[in-house]
C-alpha cells in the first residue's frame, strides 16, 4: 500500500500576516458548551477501517506512523500560531485528501488532551460518510443554513472525535461556503463544542471556486498532492494562490511508493 510523506515548508512568504477571519473566536463560557458524550456514537462495521485504509484508527499496522507524523507536525505547528481551524484539499480529484483527512483524524483522536472535528465540505462529491459505512449521515448543506443541529449532525467516535458526514451533493456550494449563514453556524459549532482541532475536509481546488470560497473560515490549510498523478505546476499553482490567502501550513505527498528504509521500520 501506498501511504503518504509530509513535506512541510518554512518559508516566510508562504504565510499571511496575522489571523483568518474564521480563527478561533472567544472561548464560550462553560454553561454553553455541549456535552460531547451527548452525541449520537459513530459505530464502524468490524473491518470497514482496514477496507478503507484507515490505519490510524486502529494501529494495526506500521502505516499508521506517517499520519502520527503528520498530527505531530501539524499541532506543533498549530500551537506556535494559536490556530484551530484546518482546511485539507488537493490540487484535483483522486489525490487522496480525504484519505489523509480521515487518517489524519483518527491519529488526533489519539491524544486524549486534544477534541477534533471533522467536517465533510466537499459539498459536490461528498465522500467521509461513505468511507465510514454511514448509514445515517445528514445534510451538510441543513446543517450550514442554521436548519440541522449539531447532535443531528455529528457523530462521536471515542470521546473525543466527532465527524460531520454529508449524505447528499449541493448544487451551489460555493455560494452557500461563503454565506453569512454558513458563518454563522461554524462559529457557534466553535462555541459549542470548543475543539481544539477543526478539520476541513474541501474539494479540489482546480475543479471550481469552493476551496477560495471557504478560505476565510480556516486558519491554515494542508495541500493533498498525488505522486505520479499531480503535476509541479499545479502543486504551484495551488500553493501560490493558498498563501495569498490563508496560511499553508504544508504538503503532504500522497501515493509515494517508495521509502526510506534507513533507521530499519
Amino acid at each position: 500500500m501506498e501511504y503518504p510523506h509530509v513535506i512541510t515548508h518554512e518559508a516566510a512568504k508562504h504565510f499571511a500576516s496575522g489571523r483568518s477571519p474564521g480563527a478561533g473566536g472567544a472561548e464560550p463560557r462553560a454553561s454553553e458548551q455541549m456535552d460531547w458524550q451527548s452525541l449520537p456514537e459513530l459505530r464502524v462495521e468490524r473491518g470497514l477501517f482496514s477496507r478503507n485504509r484507515i490505519v490510524a484508527a486502529e494501529r494495526l499496522v506500521p502505516e499508521h506512523s506517517a499520519f502520527d507524523m503528520l498530527r505531530t507536525k501539524l499541532m506543533q505547528r498549530l500551537r506556535q500560531n494559536n490556530w484551530k481551524s484546518v482546511a485539507i484539499t488537493s490540487p484535483t480529484p483522486a489525490c487522496g485528501k480525504t484519505f489523509v483527512s480521515l487518517n489524519l483524524a483518527f491519529s488526533l483522536a489519539h491524544q486524549k488532551d486534544c477534541r477534533t472535528l471533522l467536517l465533510d465540505l466537499d459539498l459536490r462529491r461528498p465522500q467521509v460518510g461513505k468511507s465510514l459505512g454511514m448509514k445515517d449521515a445528514a445534510s451538510m448543506e441543513a446543517f450550514l443554513k442554521g436548519n440541522s443541529s449539531i447532535s443531528e449532525t455529528f457523530r462521536r467516535h471515542g470521546d473525543n472525535l466527532a465527524i460531520a458526514a454529508n449524505n447528499r451533493p449541493v448544487e451551489f456550494a460555493a455560494e452557500l461556503l461563503q454565506s453569512s449563514e454558513a458563518n454563522d453556524q461554524l462559529q457557534r459549532l466553535q462555541q459549542t463544542m470548543a475543539p481544539d482541532v477543526l478539520l476541513y475536509d474541501l474539494p479540489p481546488m482546480l475543479s471550481n471556486d469552493d476551496v477560495l470560497a471557504f478560505l476565510p473560515n480556516v486558519d491554515c490549510v494542508i495541500l493533498v498532492a498525488a505522486a505520479e498523478h499531480s503535476t509541479l505546476n499545479e502543486v504551484d499553482v495551488c500553493e501560490q494562490e493558498l498563501a495569498a490567502n490563508t496560511n499553508m501550513a504544508g504538503v503532504v505527498l500522497n501515493k509515494c511508493r517508495y521509502t526510506i528504509d534507513k533507521y530499519g521500520y
